[in-house]
Formats: structure tokens, sequence, C-alpha cells
């Protein structure tokens, strides 16, 4: 019956993951994945979001189906993060949110959205990206393409070239952007370069599709928020899918939200309506448990306090092992360019490091990147991040 079926080849992140987990080597290095680890290697649970499941335990409550969109206590508290509480966007109802399960549910969601209601309407992401952005617009029947972004020569943005051709698309075009720390280069765009990319977007009415997935990681929980909020003042409609799997540290649960911010609430309503039923056609209704965890760790003052905090530790230590390993790369390479390292953002770097360099480092020091030669610096820590650079240093001489 299904001979003829492909055999799945196997995400290239995920599955270097599974690989990492059968090394016999003691000192291995999990550089790959996208999780933050805390300077003994662990996953944290942090303290506010242990507090909040107490109390959710303590209550002893049923747990019901919750609806389509969500728990509303979750969905509002995801607007008032992402825009502001007293936003004009939120205050006037121009914004549908719904709970998700991720942002990965988000994006697909939003994904079977655009194919039903923009059928003519192609995807451009940046060159490159996160690899499973490609896969989830093209298994929604949407064409994807791409537009220049990473400049290897530089470590920037080839922001011009960007600009040029957003400009030469035709209106209704749907424009993936990382609002912060993107991935995978760690390379964002100045608020300056935001407000220009919205004059563009805003002149040939195009779409933005925003991908937040990293608030707080950046420059800050409210400075990572620029993009969401300079896109709504400057009247964009446009889709932002965020996650708490990293700013909460609780990838398992699946706490995300999909926004669709409109010209009017009477449009947000109508968009509401159908995204739900995109839902119901899909994975019925969202977690409960996340919702409760969203709701209470941003709803309670204290508890919001705590979050804020643990936060500012967790950027403030992929800050320090970014500066670690540039300085101990920078002794070891005199004379070559690295401060990269120091003016990307947010968990991941663009190395520069080649597949085979990379093939270099996985087999002869158990130090796993993915082959694109990106590195996730929160998987670096006081003690690996000297063998680490120190196998870097040689493959890179």
């Amino acid at each position: 019956m299904f001979q003829h079926l492909d055999a799945y080849a196997g995400d290239p992140i995920l599955s270097l993951n599974e690989a990492i987990q059968k090394d016999p080597r003691p000192h291995k290095v999990n550089v790959s994945i996208g999780i933050y680890f805390d300077d003994a290697g662990r996953i944290p649970v942090l303290d506010c979001v242990r507090q909040a499941e107490a109390q959710m335990l303590a209550e002893g409550s049923a747990k019901p189906y919750l609806p389509i969109e969500g728990a509303a206590a979750a969905r509002s508290a995801v607007q008032a993060l992402l825009f502001g509480a007293a936003h004009e966007a939120v205050a006037s109802g121009r914004i549908a949110t719904l709970q998700t399960i991720g942002s990965s549910g988000g994006l697909k969601v939003g994904a079977d959205f655009i194919a039903r209601w923009f059928p003519g309407s192609g995807i451009w992401v940046s060159d490159p990206t996160w690899d499973n952005h490609r896969a989830m617009f093209e298994g929604a029947g949407l064409a994807v393409h791409t537009y220049p972004y990473y400049d290897a020569a530089t470590g920037g943005v080839k922001f011009d070239a960007m600009l040029q051709t957003l400009s030469d698309l035709p209106a209704r075009s749907v424009v993936l952007l990382h609002a912060c720390c993107h991935n995978p280069t760690g390379v964002d765009l100045s608020r300056e370069q935001w407000r220009e990319l919205c004059a563009v977007l805003k002149q040939r009415a195009l779409l933005p599709y925003l991908d937040l997935a990293y608030q707080g990681y950046g420059d800050g929980i409210e400075e990572d928020a620029f993009a969401p909020r300079a896109l709504a003042e400057a009247g964009l409609s446009f889709f932002i899918a965020n996650s708490f799997s990293k700013s909460m540290s609780v990838y398992g649960e699946r706490c995300g939200a999909l926004s669709l911010v409109c010209p009017d609430a009477a449009q947000a309503e109508r968009a509401l309506g159908q995204l739900k039923a995109t839902v119901r056609r899909n994975y019925s209704s969202p977690p409960l448990h996340a919702a409760g965890i969203v709701a209470r760790v941003l709803g309670d003052p204290a508890l919001r306090a705590g979050w804020e905090a643990d936060v500012s530790a967790m950027r403030e230590r992929i800050l320090a092992m970014r500066r670690r390993l540039h300085a101990l790369l920078t002794a070891r390479l005199p004379g070559r360019e690295l401060g990269y390292f120091l003016s990307q953002r947010g968990m991941f770097s663009y190395t520069g490091l080649s597949p085979a360099q990379v093939d270099r480092l996985r087999e002869e020091f158990g130090i796993y990147l993915i082959r694109s030669g990106r590195i996730c610096i929160a998987g670096l820590n006081s003690g690996n991040v000297e063998r680490t650079a120190e196998a870097m240093a040689e493959v890179m001489r």
C-alpha cells in the first residue's frame, strides 16, 4: 500500500540533535539546536513558570477544551506584550489574535489562511532564513521566493538590494521578516532601516509576516517589540507569530500566538472568524496548560517582574558567551576579522565556516554545528567555550 512513498530525509537540525545523543564522547558540545542552556548545560525551569504551574495545580480545575481561538486572558496578554496595553491598535480592537501551538503552529495557520484568501500571492523570505519557513509555506501550496539579506562580505545586511527587490514585488505579496535576532544569521535591521522598510511595504501594498521567536534575547523585551509597533504605527496590516519557548523556557508546552493587525475592528472580527475556521480544520483548539502559563506569568505583576529578570539574565549570559568566544578566537587567529560575533544578536551567529569545516568540527572534535555554519551561542558555557574556540580556530586556520 505504501511502497510508493519517498523516504523522509529528516530535518537537518533535529536529525543532528539525534546524532548528538548517540555520540559517546564525554566532551561533545551541542551548539546546533536553538535551545537556551544555562551555564551548567541544562534547560532552566524559570521560577515564575514554576510558581504559575503550582497555582494551576493547587486550583485543581477541570481541563475542558479551550475555544478555537484560545484562552482570552492569554490572547489579551500577548497583544499587550507585543504592542503595549494602551496601543491604539489594541484599544480599537483591530488585532485578531489566536493562541497557537507554538509560533510554528501560528506560522502554519497563517500560511493556510493566506493560501485560502490570497491565493495569487507569493511569499518572499530572507536569504537565508530558518529552514522550516520554506517548508511550511510551500506545504500550504504557496510559491516561496527569496529576497537578498545576509552579506557574507561585511557580516551585515544587503539592505539596498533588499529594498530594491521588495520595491519590485506585486501588490499583496507576502514578505516574511524576522522581528529580531534573525535566525540563522543573528544580523538584524536597525531602527532606521525598519522605518525605511515600512515605507516601502506601505507604498507597494505588501503584506508583512513577522516571526518573533526570541523576544527579549536581543536588546530587551520592550526593545525587541520595535518592529511590530513600527509596522502598526505606519498603518500597515500584517501578521505576527510569536513564541514563548525561549523566553519562558517552555519548549515542549508549545506556547505561541498568531496576531493579524487589520485596518479596523470590523475587518479584524472577520479575520478572526476565518482564522478560527482554519484552526478548526487543523488541530481544533490549543493547549490549556500553555494558556495558563502565559496568562499567569504576564498577568501577575510579581511573576511578570521575575520573568523579566530571568530573560535579562539569559540575554546577558548569551552576550557574555559571545564576548568570550570572540576573545578566544581573536587570540588564536590574530589579524582575522571576527567582529561579527559581537555585532550579531540573539542566540545565533553565522560563523563563516564551510560545510567541510563543520564536518571536521563534528568528526574530529565532537563540536556540533549545522552545516550552514550557524552556531547557537546559548549552547556555550564556561565549561566548553574554550574547547569550542580552540577547535574552531583549528579548522579556520
